[in-house]
């Protein structure tokens, strides 16, 4: 009788296991697929945009400056800001949140004129 009650509460104790075992790998494949796979999805885009970077692009800076890339080196860019030439400000590549390539401008206000 006693034995009985042991081995049924072993077996009790393994399906408790298992089913916490799967509860966390539950909840860690949709952290995975919930949390870390679009920030990486959205690194690798930021950082393909960054690669990109060429003069003469108009960009948007994360402190909310429209400008144009003047000169481009390793991590640092020179945006010239506004109208006035004497504007010129270098940052980090890593400050620049939007990208308007000078095609896609043209491209724009082409469709524009088109309506």
């Amino acid at each position: 009788m006693i034995l009985a009650s042991i081995t049924a509460a072993e077996a009790s104790g393994a399906g408790s296991m298992a089913s916490m075992i799967i509860t966390l790998v539950l909840m860690f494949v949709f952290l995975y697929f919930f949390m870390l796979r679009p920030q990486q999805k959205e690194q690798k885009k930021k950082e393909a945009m960054l690669s990109a970077l060429e003069v003469g692009d108009t960009v948007l800076t994360t402190s909310g400056f429209y400008g144009t890339i003047i000169d481009i080196s390793d991590d640092t860019v020179i945006i010239e800001f506004g109208n006035n030439k004497n504007c010129r400000i270098p940052m980090q590549r890593a400050a620049i949140s939007v990208v308007e390539k000078p095609e896609d401008a043209s491209k724009a206000v082409e469709s524009k004129k088109s309506k």
